[in-house]
């Protein structure tokens, strides 16, 4: 009986997202536009001799090398759980449960990456960060449009 209430639930919400003109694979977009870039950056960092034992800053000595102290890894997951509080809320509780596991995995998966790649991911999510904060002030004193039937 829970499966066919399920499946009927499933049939509701795909009918609405037609009619609304809705894509659910929609939030994906963001992150297979950045597979390219992350992939060329990977392999730059992996195979370009010259930057081989380059210094940066700080603890990170070399940026072709993971981060031995794993505080760039530390410092990604916690920055994505923010990005997690900040987007606005979903309806679906099972999408959220899944919003708040994607920063442990990627957490777990950028710990062996090079730090060059993990502290190009941990920028890009502070400037998201920012972002959606200039996003949350603006549009909450901004009207809503309403469309005329």
């Amino acid at each position: 009986m829970n499966n066919c209430k399920l499946a009927a639930m499933n049939v509701e919400t795909m009918q609405l997202y037609q009619k609304e003109g809705i894509n659910p694979a929609a939030g994906c977009l963001p992150l297979v536009l950045q597979l390219p870039i992350l992939w060329g950056f990977y392999n730059l960092l992996s195979h370009a001799i010259e930057l081989r034992g380059a210094p940066w800053m700080f603890w990170v000595k070399d940026l072709s090398e993971k981060d031995p102290t794993y505080i760039l890894p530390i410092f990604m997951t916690a920055t994505m759980f923010l990005q997690t509080y900040l987007m606005p809320a979903t309806g679906d509780p099972a999408q959220r449960k899944m919003f708040l596991v994607m920063p442990i995995v990627f957490g777990f998966l950028f710990k062996d990456f090079p730090s060059g790649l993990v502290l190009y991911w941990l920028v890009q999510n502070i400037l998201t960060i920012v972002q959606q904060l200039i996003m949350n002030k603006w549009w909450k004193d901004h009207p809503t449009d309403v469309q005329q039937a």
